[in-house]
């Protein structure tokens, strides 16, 4: 690891440290705090109202004796050996992996109309109370703080499908470059150049991967016979079940479409970047809840799926809006560090965990704040995920950054719009024209366990700067795109330490990828320097189509340059089938010229 990196993550633990005791709140008589929100709605409470709450401790009463040396059996050998990658020895266990007292979490459970669960990361129950049990807890000596829970949602996706069908699609494979046949899904995992991952033989197998969602409606779809016996744990946190099929069977569609774009197999049709992996399913989300439960339900399962030792989570949940009376959180509050579900995946990443959550769907609708970020998308330390299309321009609707401390978001981005994924009402049929970063954020999970699979003595963190540092706008990043595109080959050859980390002794142009392809593919060039580059494409008679750059270009740093480009000419129009040249003229600072030349095939 570089002193760069390591400087990066000390400082980070110390941010963590820091999140971990952060808490705006007023104190209440009896000296016990409670938040500014909380006191505003005791205030509007009627008499009888249930509230949901946060009940924070002081300590963890009997478990403190352990708080000098915490017993590493407290979690499970997976999840040490996850954690060992990332952190020193002597803090693998600390304090948040004892849990809360069992005598403080029975006297509150007695005194209130509901209890739900216990956080132990946060020493703390999540409770239904009236203002009236809430002023009787108040009393307890153990109690430290309070706050009001808040409601959750999707991050206001636009998804829809332009239509179903049982019937398979021609196939879209690309030429002999593919050892799969993706079918209508290869535009969505080829931009990220899984494909390309595939051919190795590496499908993200021993990697354990969580996915929250508002449950699993169809899991006997046909795109989930293989990984049925891979699903390693399941469990309903809204209904407090194992099964994470909803009661209501018209809930959890949303839920069979992100498992089956990150996991689903079915050759010819669809193939998702994390198909060989292992998962636990989590249920965190209720359709037609209009309570203020998702957001702890979330926090309770990233510590379930900690216990069980997991490698990666996929959320495609978001949290910023609420219904009446609860209020919503703002934008400044996106500031990693003040919504719960933020400080439990904060935690999540201190745990070495790798953390991805779908950036939002508010680009549009929230365009003049100055982010439009949904928590826990703020988090430090964690991927969070925009949309683009699959021809790499960004998706109006996806969501911006930088977050209200000034941290650059998304991280990275990948496709989100026309994706393809099972039905969630025919077992055998398949739906397209899905978008969202709902899905960006799966591809990009299923990514980053290809990466972990390929190098699975790294950590979670250097798993993110590899992906992050190979990205499409890794040397420029911005509050839009992040640092780009994720190129999951790329990432893993960054951390094998091979050509990535020698520039060339002149500016490179790369064979294009897909080839051939159809109907967009990506080129690739590195720069040895500063250098004014053009590069253009062809026809067999030597007649220029298009110019895809024309400009002034820093040096790549060995990471190359990504142009994505649609097969169209100048204006607009589809190429036919057939051979094209792609051309590299670069002019650098030193006034030294170089011109390379690639072949690239379209097949319609």
């Amino acid at each position: 690891m570089t002193t760069n990196v390591l400087r990066e993550t000390r400082a980070r633990l110390w941010l963590i440290l820091g999140v971990l005791v952060g808490f705006h709140a007023g104190t209440s008589a009896g000296g016990v705090k409670t938040s500014v929100r909380l006191d505003a709605a005791l205030q509007s409470a009627r008499s009888g109202d249930v509230l949901l709450v946060w009940v924070y401790f002081t300590d963890k009463g009997r478990h403190e004796a352990m708080k000098v040396s915490v017993p590493p059996e407290v979690v499970t050998p997976r999840s040490l050996a996850r954690r060992a990658k990332s952190l020193p020895v002597d803090m693998v266990v600390d304090y948040t992996d004892l849990p809360p007292d069992e005598g403080y979490v029975a006297s509150v459970a007695s005194h209130v109309t509901a209890f739900r669960h216990y956080s132990k990361w946060f020493n703390a129950v999540s409770i239904a109370a009236t203002a009236e049990e809430i002023n009787t807890i108040r009393g307890f000596s153990f109690v430290r703080e309070i706050d009001l829970v808040y409601r959750s949602g999707r991050p206001g996706d636009p998804e829809h499908f332009a239509r179903a069908t049982t019937a398979p699609e021609p196939a879209l494979k690309a030429g002999g470059d593919n050892a799969l046949d993706y079918g209508s899904s290869l535009p969505q995992v080829a931009l990220e150049n899984i494909p390309a991952v595939h051919n190795t033989g590496n499908t993200a197998q021993g990697v354990l991967i969580a996915l929250f969602d508002n449950g699993f409606r169809l899991l006997a779809h046909q795109t989930f016979d293989s990984l049925r016996a891979r699903i390693l744990g399941t469990y309903d946190f809204v209904d407090h079940k194992v099964s994470v099929i909803p009661n209501n069977p018209s809930y959890g569609s949303h839920g069979t479409w992100t498992l089956s774009t990150i996991a689903g197999y079915s050759p010819g049709q669809l193939i998702g970047p994390a198909f060989g992996a292992s998962f636990l399913l989590g249920r965190t989300e209720n359709d037609s809840s209009e309570t203020p439960f998702e957001e702890d339900n979330w926090v309770r399962a990233i510590e379930w799926a900690d216990s069980l030792g997991v490698d990666v989570t996929s959320t495609s949940l978001g949290y910023f809006d609420y219904d009446p009376p609860y209020p919503s959180w703002t934008w400044q509050d996106m500031d990693g560090k003040t919504t719960p579900i933020t400080r439990a995946a904060v935690m999540a990443a201190r745990k070495g965990i790798l953390v991805v959550n779908s950036a939002g769907n508010e680009g549009v609708n929230r365009g003049s704040f100055p982010n439009s970020l949904n928590a826990p998308a703020d988090a430090d330390s964690i991927l969070a995920v925009g949309a683009v299309n699959p021809l790499g321009v960004r998706a109006s609707f996806s969501s911006f950054g930088p977050t209200a401390d000034g941290r650059t978001k998304p991280e990275v981005m990948a496709v989100g719009t026309s994706i393809y994924a099972a039905s969630a009402d025919n077992a055998t049929g398949f739906v397209s024209g899905l978008q969202g970063t709902s899905f960006s954020c799966p591809l990009t999970a299923g990514g980053a366990a290809l990466v972990w699979h390929a190098h699975p003595r790294e950590s979670a963190q250097r798993i993110i700067y590899a992906l992050k540092r190979t990205a499409s706008r890794s040397t420029a990043p911005d509050n839009m795109y992040g640092w780009g595109i994720i190129d999951v080959l790329r990432a893993i050859q960054f951390l094998s330490g091979d050509s990535l980390s020698t520039l060339p002794a002149e500016a490179t142009l790369q064979q294009n990828y897909p080839n051939p392809f159809n109907p967009g593919t990506r080129i690739g060039f590195i720069l040895p320097e500063d250098a004014t580059v053009t590069v253009a494409v062809y026809d067999l008679l030597g007649r220029e189509v298009r110019t895809l750059v024309h400009g002034f270009y820093p040096k790549t740093a060995a990471v190359p340059y990504q142009i994505a480009w649609d097969g169209t000419d100048a204006s607009g129009r589809r190429l036919a089938s057939g051979a094209y040249f792609c051309r590299l003229t670069a002019t650098g600072a030193s006034g030294r010229s170089s011109t390379q030349v690639r072949k690239m095939m379209i097949l319609r």
